[in-house]
Parts: structure tokens; sequence; C-alpha cells
């Protein structure tokens, strides 16, 4: 789940000798606060990525030089990634499913496949993103609960179970 920088960009130089930031899974850049005045400064590669805390866009190649208090740091999303994203937050342990929204990030989320575990850490449903000019087309299996899909740089949002489209 935590690996270093230069494990997911191999081929960016700059990414050689981070390390006060890592990858949290394939699509989020984590770059913790350890100064008291909460300054950091954080590398961004390739790519466009959104601030999962304010929704700001980010362009890399870029360094970026941000002030967090203590409840936020640089949390970074790949585009192209779909986070699930639970509704109980009072629990880690919670039903996923239950209140279950899907985070659709940028353009290039198409073809992407998302499991959500259960308790004991097997498949509890798997989601199919498809996304092209008609917006985001979700297909789930192995569950029919509700689920909500929201498209993280349009606002749109839908429900359903089963199959949901965003436009």
């Amino acid at each position: 789940m935590m690996r270093p920088m230069l494990v997911e960009f191999p081929g960016d130089p700059a990414t050689r000798t981070l390390d006060r930031q890592y990858m949290l899974g394939p699509d989020l850049l984590v770059a913790p606060v350890f100064t008291e005045d909460g300054e950091v400064e954080y590398y961004v590669p390739e790519g466009t990525w959104t601030s999962l805390l304010t929704g700001e866009s980010v362009t890399g190649p870029a360094w970026r030089h941000e002030t967090h208090g203590f409840d936020s740091l640089p949390v970074l999303v790949r585009d192209g990634a779909v986070l699930p994203w639970g509704a109980d937050e009072g629990r880690p342990d919670g039903d996923w499913l239950d209140g279950l929204t899907l985070r659709v990030f940028g353009p290039s989320a198409a073809g992407r496949t998302v499991t959500v575990p259960d308790l004991t850490g097997a498949t509890a449903a798997t989601f199919h993103v498809v996304r092209d000019a008609a917006g985001a087309r979700v297909t789930a299996e192995g569950t029919t609960r509700p689920y909500r899909v929201c498209v993280e740089e349009t606002g749109a949002t839908g429900e359903g179970a089963g199959r949901v489209t965003v436009p």
C-alpha cells in the first residue's frame, strides 16, 4: 500500500531523493507535514492531480510549497482514480458498502475496476467504471445495494444500484 515515489515513478529522476512523501496505493500522493509551522515542500510528478481536501487541480511535474494547519496535509489524487468512499466516518471497520460513494477523478478514469472488501477481506462488490464523452458509467457486480457516483471535476452525481450513469 505505502511505497516510495521512486517505485511508482522510476523514470522520473526527481523522485530518487524523495524521502518525505509517498504513494498510498496507486493513486494517492501523501506529503506529511513535519514542521511546527506547518510548511511543507513536495514534488508532484507528471500529470494532473487533484487535492483530496480542497479540490484544487495541480499539474506536474512541479515542486509545491504550502502551509497547512494541524488538521490538513497534502493528499493528491491521480487523474483517472476511482476512490470508494464509505459513509461511516466513525469507524474504520464499518460496512463499507453502506452509503458508498465512488469518487471519480479526471477524464482518464476509463476502464477502471474497483473492488470493495467486506469485513473479512473478501470482495464484497466490484465496480467497473467507463468514462467517455457521455459521462461516467458504473456497473456493479456482487451487490444490489445502492451506491452513489460523484464525478469530482464537474460535481455531477448519480445514484442507483447495479448500473449508474452520470453526465
